[in-house]
């Protein structure tokens, strides 16, 4: 069973525990910069957005690789980086269309979201709910389970936009 991480952005308090939880499960070290999961502030409109790879099907970044250090776990779907291939190119960081595989100045070596092996920390140190890891054929299930109640009581479905599988 494949799972993803599921955001709701309108759960998100921009505490930013999610990306110091994340540091620190991968690099030892609370610091941001290593995170492999970000959390967009826009400060107009007072929301935050947790964001992270989204574990493409067909992924870009490791089509783009040159040295193929980037493959496909076959039972979850997660992208690897294998660390003894990298070659600290960024291509990768190039092609991916949402920014979320990083240079990691300091091994130089990209990074990204590998979901910790499935118990995601982010997850885990997420206080409002706003990051769950789904199986992923139900990430869409609470979202349609609120509409058709709205739709059910005969109001007509309002609310958050849905939430994002990642």
């Amino acid at each position: 069973m494949q799972k993803a991480l599921v955001i709701d952005p309108g759960k998100c308090t921009g505490c930013k525990q999610c990306e110091m939880a994340c540091s620190y499960e991968k690099d030892n070290e609370f610091n941001v910069a290593k995170s492999r999961i970000r959390v967009f502030e826009f400060h107009e409109d007072g929301k935050f957005v947790p964001y992270t790879c989204t574990q493409c099907a067909e992924a870009w970044c490791q089509q783009a690789c040159p040295v193929n250090a980037i493959t496909t776990d076959a039972a979850s779907g997660v992208k690897l980086v294998h660390d003894n291939l990298c070659v600290g190119c960024k291509v990768c960081t190039i092609a991916c269309p949402f920014g979320t595989v990083n240079y990691n100045s300091t091994t130089g070596k990209v990074i990204k979201c590998d979901l910790c092996f499935g118990e995601p920390a982010c997850e885990a140190a997420c206080p409002t709910d706003a990051i769950t890891y789904q199986d992923i054929d139900q990430t869409g299930f609470d979202k349609m389970k609120m509409w058709a109640k709205q739709s059910a009581d005969g109001a007509e479905p309002s609310g958050p936009n849905p939430p994002v599988a990642h």
